[in-house]
């Protein structure tokens, strides 16, 4: 019987929407939205206050925007690995609702106040707060989703961090324009341009504070740290010790410095570069709009591109791409082709920039989480200061030269000579962190690539199929046996071809690699091979069962499919789910049910079900929790493939809740034929 069901679209696992249907990661992107929106609005407006308070002098006026971004920085130097360590032994909601609060009204002050002294003074401490609220958040994402959406997770929270710059300068335009109108009525408004946006600036955190604080999902940080931490200072030496004694993390730290060393390049010679090439602000202005641009792009488009293609790999290369660019910046003395790479540019280090933070996300572990993202950004914020004070005394020094190639004569600046040199230093950079982390040693880069685009690599072109395909997905005791029974009758009284089958167990091999996989005598199995287990029961099932009765145009109802290996050895064993989602995908050439029914029920009711254990169901309690709420992140992300069923009910109630279900769906396939 062909197929009347209408086939749900399932998100593409990299989705940028699906991780935002998580209610408690799209409140804290909500909270991160704004804050971020606040911080920018913020950088605005003290620069143009101070400006305000110098008056007409020029060299005063520069000097004083010039300690608001010195200001910004100092704190990273002293409190960063501190702030790090505060975020992993205190509880982190209460962290960042603290901190939101005091930056409500340290921005407030600044209005009120208006001295050089409380500006700078209130400036250091907002930028000191700030370097407390950065790893807690950091440290609680990996929390909030499953890991296979962290890189989705990381991909809006840059994009909001990066994308509220622009509207925060529109606002910041547009307030000064309201302030100017009423300043013309009201005689409070007289000479404080800037005052509306600093009041907006601290609304937002306030917003930011209201919307965590009722964020009850995010959890406290590891007791384990709170109990065995003697004092904070011992606790800084473990996170350090723990960054540099880790091969992975120490290459993305060092990885990620020299991408900030690249960009510092950029932001400070950019003006004089432009200026060497004869444009003026509007030039500049482009340049930059290029970066962030192609940074945004990388961000949002990166990671999809290459969802085939190893992180580990993509994130070197994408350095040593963007150092490429950099030296071709440096290279080219033409403004066109400066803003076209400059995108480029952009892009790379967007690429690079996700990754990097992606894999952090994965690889920390919670407990020292909090420090080692602190200790990242204080490296980053001491590299962008060193950068930034280095990079013109460099261009100064090495001052203007011409060089002549037969009838041409090509001028180049310190400017761009020095660009040259970080572009040079990214470029190793990427190298060494390639060559650090690669995990496919063996196999050739640029093969490797083609095929991760073509799909190849991780994900295999699906096959057409005909009939429906419906999994029914659950903790244990949950009932999928009975009710995947129960909807088989059900499909057969209406005339329907059903094929019943299970995983692992539904061919001759599968019987077999079931014994191993749930007989206790098997005793502890390592768990990536056990993962390696199913996903060759899951081969053998697809190819030799479901694929030649969906190509028939029968329904096939499979007790278990991919997202158990997710919730099991994903989640269960804690292995990273992208890799055992990327190795079923290979597995099922990238077959993926038109429908998947999660029968739920809390762990204790379902394992007070089964009169005997197996090796899987004899798991401690915590295993079985981390397998439900896997699942149910999982129905949360694609609500279009899942339907999820309060299983804790008799099985005639939960069978008439997926027939209904069903009989609602035939309905639509009729009607739509």
């Amino acid at each position: 019987m062909s197929n009347v069901l209408p086939t749900p679209a399932a998100p593409a696992q990299g989705d940028l929407r699906g991780v935002l249907a998580i209610p408690a990661f799209r409140k804290l992107w909500r909270a991160l939205a704004f804050g971020s929106l606040g911080d920018w609005l913020g950088l605005l407006a003290t620069t143009a206050l101070a400006k305000q308070l110098s008056g007409n002098n020029y060299a005063k006026a520069s000097y004083a925007i010039a300690g608001v971004f010195i200001v910004r920085l100092i704190p990273a130097v002293l409190l960063g690995p501190l702030a790090g360590v505060i975020a992993d032994r205190f509880d982190r909601r209460r962290l960042m609702v603290t901190c939101d609060v005091l930056r409500f009204f340290l921005f407030a002050s600044i209005p009120l106040v208006r001295t050089y002294w409380w500006l700078y003074t209130a400036t250091i401490l907002i930028e000191s707060v700030t370097l407390f609220w950065a790893p807690a958040k950091e440290a609680t994402v990996p929390n909030l989703v499953p890991r296979d959406r962290l890189e989705a997770a990381n991909q809006v929270s840059l994009l909001a961090a990066y994308g509220s710059a622009p509207v925060a300068a529109a606002l910041f335009s547009l307030m000064a324009l309201i302030n100017s109108a009423l300043a013309a009525k009201f005689g409070f408004f007289k000479g404080k341009p800037v005052d509306i946006a600093l009041y907006v600036d601290a609304l937002s955190f306030g917003f930011s504070a209201i919307t965590i604080y009722l964020l009850r999902e995010i959890p406290k940080s590891s007791d384990r740290v709170a109990t065995a931490a003697t004092n904070i200072a011992r606790s800084f030496l473990d996170g350090w010790q723990f960054v540099w004694s880790t091969k992975l993390i120490r290459g993305l730290v060092v990885g990620m410095l020299g991408a900030f060393a690249a960009g510092g390049a950029v932001v400070g010679l950019a003006r004089t570069y432009v200026g060497d090439l004869g444009g003026g602000d509007a030039a500049y202005g482009m340049l930059f709009g290029a970066v962030f641009t192609g940074l945004a792009a990388g961000m949002a488009l990166g990671p999809k591109t290459f969802a085939g293609f190893s992180r580990r790999r993509l994130f070197g290369l994408s350095l040593s791409l963007a150092g490429f660019s950099l030296v071709l910046l440096a290279a080219i003395p033409n403004l066109v082709m400066a803003v076209l790479i400059a995108l480029m540019l952009g892009s790379f280090a967007g690429i690079a920039w996700v990754s990097g933070f992606t894999m952090l996300g994965l690889e920390v572990k919670d407990e020292v989480r909090g420090r080692t993202f602190a200790f990242v950004n204080s490296l980053i914020r001491i590299t962008l200061v060193l950068v930034l004070a280095l990079a013109p005394t460099i261009a100064a020094v090495i001052g203007r030269h011409s060089i002549n190639f037969a009838h041409v004569t090509l001028h180049y600046n310190g400017a761009a000579f020095t660009m040259l040199l970080g572009g040079l230093v990214a470029i190793g950079v990427g190298v060494v962190s390639y060559i650090q982390m690669d995990d496919r040693k063996g196999v050739p880069l640029f093969k490797d690539l083609a095929e991760a685009l073509r799909g190849d690599v991780g994900v295999a072109t699906l096959f057409e199929k005909q009939g429906i395909f419906i999994a029914f997905e659950g903790g244990e005791g949950s009932g999928k046996s009975t009710q995947a029974i129960r909807l088989r009758d059900w499909f057969l009284k209406r005339d329907f071809e059903v094929v019943l089958t299970r995983e692992p167990g539904g061919t001759e091999l599968g019987v077999q690699l079931r014994r191993v996989l749930l007989d206790n005598g098997t005793g502890a199995l390592a768990p990536r091979a056990e993962a390696l287990l199913y996903a060759a029961d899951r081969a053998e099932h697809v190819f030799s069962v479901v694929r030649p009765a969906l190509s028939r145009g029968s329904v096939v109802i499979t007790d278990r499919y991919v997202d158990s290996s997710i919730a099991y050895q994903g989640s269960g064993r804690i292995l990273p789910s992208e890799d055992v989602l990327r190795v079923s995908r290979w597995a099922t050439e990238g077959l993926i049910p038109d429908l998947t029914i999660l029968l739920d029920v809390p762990s204790d009711i379902g394992l007070a079900r089964c009169a005997t254990l197996d090796r899987l169901e004899s798991e401690p309690q915590e295993f079985h929790e981390r397998v439900r709420r896997s699942f149910l992140q999982l129905a949360t992300v694609e609500p279009d493939r899942y339907f999820v069923v309060d299983a804790t009910g008799t099985p005639d109630h939960v069978a008439m809740l997926i027939h209904a279900r069903f009989e609602e769906l035939l309905a639509k396939g009729k009607k739509a034929k």
